[in-house]
């Protein structure tokens, strides 16, 4: 997942060398007589389904700044740290904004970013969340009880 600028435009980058990486991979073709054409085809997939996978990621980052998401859906909290950066980008803060709105330095947004959070308190957790301008609407649901725990009464 792009999450700031920086990492934008060197993706972006990586999909230019691995475009003309795939276009001398298809120039090649013709010249058999060095390399086996199974071995070009696997090359030219390879290239391809990293390319696939860079686009995937800058159009993904392209649709948040648009700013046409406003709604994020978490399956499971684990989903969490990923739609609070993503909500970040769709309000069209950047990680220096946040951190200023929050009297952080930017730094510290990149690791908690680059962490998914994993550092954060439930507290500035909760800042991140104000500092956005986000609504959160729970919902949680009781499901059967994890192994081991059900019928422990201590006794």
């Amino acid at each position: 997942m792009i999450k700031n600028e920086r990492q934008y435009r060197i993706t972006k980058a990586q999909a230019i060398k691995l475009e003309e990486a795939l276009e001398r991979v298809a120039s090649t073709s013709g010249d058999v007589a060095l390399v086996h054409p199974r071995l070009l085809q696997a090359q030219a997939d390879a290239l391809r389904s990293q390319l696939a996978d860079l686009q995937t990621q800058l159009e993904a980052y392209d649709a948040l700044r648009s700013q046409q998401q406003t709604a994020f859906s978490v399956e499971s909290f684990e989903d969490f740290p990923r739609v609070l950066i993503q909500a970040r980008i769709a309000a069209g803060m950047s990680q220096r904004e946040l951190a200023e709105r929050l009297g952080l330095k930017e730094q510290q947004i990149q690791r908690y970013e680059a962490t998914e959070y994993t550092s954060a308190s439930w507290s500035r957790v909760s800042e991140v969340i104000r500092a956005l301008g986000l609504t959160v609407r729970e919902e949680m649901v009781v499901s059967a009880p994890p192994q081991g725990v059900e019928g422990q009464s201590g006794s």
